[in-house]
């Protein structure tokens, strides 16, 4: 996205070819607005006409600032000479985030060009999976021995800082280069002149391996208020640190990666622009096409109470307001449990703690949310509570013949329920018959009267009673919303035991099940209240 301000600018002073202003342009702002500016806005060939006015120094800065997918198309416009030299100007860490990203033949070319110990120190750093410390690490860090004064301390660290990524702290290490402690900058420069570290550092040590996973770096580091955290191997030899401002970009990725597979979409790497039309369509259809097919077994329930709606319509109404209520409430509870998983404030051996919590929360909720859903039930018009549909076939009823069926004024026939007129009736009490249609005359069957009633008759369904149709929105919306809390909760943790990530039990996939699931809960309730007109 161009930079306001000074990508126009940068534009002019290409478009100029003023050597002179470009230099002082770059040198005059911090390199990371310089790459802000810079950033996928202009061609290959004009960046690098801007870039290599520059000192290399700052150059390599403000490369360094660059995302990695800029850099990687950044690096086919440029000679491998001059790459190799940027390269070894930029940062541990930085460095081999880059050659990771890059075509393995690339890589080899420019490696070629870069002294031994660079080179050796490049390929350690890129062999470590990308979602460890070690990827994250540098081993640019400031060290000492134990057994020195601290004025001998500070003149060799005045030595080495130029060459340092931080030297907030120092790293006291033996000859095997196993680490004995840790002194800050300010604690060596308030410390006698005369004293020896061995005896003012800190041997309570928070270090991090170089197989742990970067955001649980991350983590430690918020812990213990650090700005860099040493990196050991698993003979317990210093081998980096990993400064604060990549324990951030750790952070935010993981952030990133936790927001996509919460929102039902496996995790991208690039940037959203950057990513290719394809890539997208491949994330997002992937999990979509999974809750698309378990979301259709809410057709299977709804076709399941087929015979319940066409008897009671309203009810079918209200079946959005139950149903997402569950959804809403199993999407918060899976979202706070996973959060609190990825912050390890809890994990599986929590699990009965968070069961009853969620279980009492799942009960306040419903209980507050049902109620309202009663009050807005319970005002439902007459004319919606009750409904008349046509009937597409004939069908047939049988009366005993003391009781023949006689039309009211209105010409609609009505059959009394729980009489001895009802031998067989299709679950309506009133029917209507069709416009200009007259009843043919009932034959005789077996003693009793039979009426064959013509396809197109409406079948009238009488209004349900308010205050059981409140009953039925208020009991299932309270229980549709605490089994929605309980199985949000829960997910979560059963997707841990068995190895797959939180994140999957995400607000799409926990609503897709709520939504099966609660239709049952909703019309087992409905059957309950409205038996008499269900059955």
């Amino acid at each position: 996205m161009p930079h306001p301000l000074f990508t126009p600018e940068i534009e002019y002073c290409i478009r100029s070819n003023d050597p002179e202003t470009m230099r002082e342009f770059s040198e005059a702002l911090h390199p990371a607005t310089i790459a802000e500016a810079l950033d996928g806005n202009f061609k290959v060939e004009d960046t690098w006409r801007f870039l290599q006015e520059t000192p290399i120094d700052n150059q390599a800065e403000i490369f360094s600032y660059l995302p990695t997918e800029e850099q990687v198309r950044l690096v086919k416009g440029v000679g491998r000479p001059h790459m190799a030299k940027l390269i070894e100007r930029m940062s541990h860490d930085d460095r081999a985030a880059l050659l990771r990203h890059l075509d393995p033949t690339v890589t080899e070319a420019i490696l070629r060009l870069i002294d031994d110990a660079e080179r050796r120190d490049i390929a350690s750093l890129v062999n470590f999976p990308e979602d460890t410390a070690g990827a994250i690490m540098t081993t640019d860090y400031a060290w000492l021995p134990a057994n020195i004064t601290v004025e001998e301390a500070l003149e060799r660290l005045r030595l080495q800082a130029p060459d340092r990524e931080t030297i907030y702290y120092v790293y006291l290490v033996d000859e095997n280069r196993r680490l004995q402690g840790v002194v800050s900058l300010r604690t060596l420069i308030l410390a006698p002149r005369k004293d020896i570290l061995a005896d003012i550092m800190e041997t309570q040590i928070v270090t991090v391996k170089v197989t742990d996973p970067k955001d649980r770096v991350a983590q430690s580091m918020a812990r213990y208020d650090l700005l860099a955290i040493p990196v050991v191997d698993k003979d317990a030899k210093l081998v980096g640190i990993v400064t604060h401002d990549d324990a951030m970009d750790a952070v935010v990725s993981a952030a990133t990666e936790d927001v996509h597979r919460m929102g039902g979409m496996e995790p991208m790497k690039d940037s959203y622009l950057d990513a290719s039309f394809t890539l997208v369509w491949r994330k997002r259809s992937v999990w979509l096409s999974c809750l698309f097919l378990a979301e259709l077994f809410t057709f299977t329930a709804l076709a399941y109470f087929e015979d319940a709606i066409a008897q009671v319509v309203v009810l079918s109404l209200f079946v959005p307001l139950c149903i997402s209520t569950g959804g809403n409430s199993g999407s918060q509870a899976a979202t706070l449990i996973t959060r609190a998983m990825a912050l390890n404030e809890v994990n599986r051996k929590n699990w009965f703690r968070i069961f009853k919590h969620e279980l009492l929360m799942g009960l306040a909720l419903g209980l507050t949310l049902g109620g309202i859903g009663f009050i807005r039930a319970a005002l439902t018009p007459d004319h919606i509570r009750g409904s008349s549909h046509p009937r597409h076939e004939s069908f047939k009823v049988k009366v005993a013949q003391s009781t023949p069926l006689v039309p009211n004024q209105d010409g609609v026939y009505e059959i009394i329920p729980d009489t001895e007129q009802v031998i067989h009736s299709p679950k309506s009490e009133k029917i209507r018959l069709p416009e200009a249609s007259k009843l043919k005359e009932p034959t005789i069957h077996d003693g009793q009267l039979v009426y064959e009633f013509p396809k197109g008759c409406a079948l009238i369904t009488p209004s349900v009673d308010r205050w059981k149709l409140a009953a039925v929105i208020g009991f299932s919306v309270a229980g549709i919303c605490l089994w929605g809390t309980v199985v949000g909760s829960m997910l979560p943790l059963v997707f841990d035991r068995f190895g797959v990530d939180p994140g999957i039990a995400s607000s799409p996939f926990v609503a897709t099940f709520v939504d099966v699931t609660g239709i049952v809960i909703y019309f087992s309730i409905a059957g309950i209240f409205l038996g008499d007109l269900l059955h």
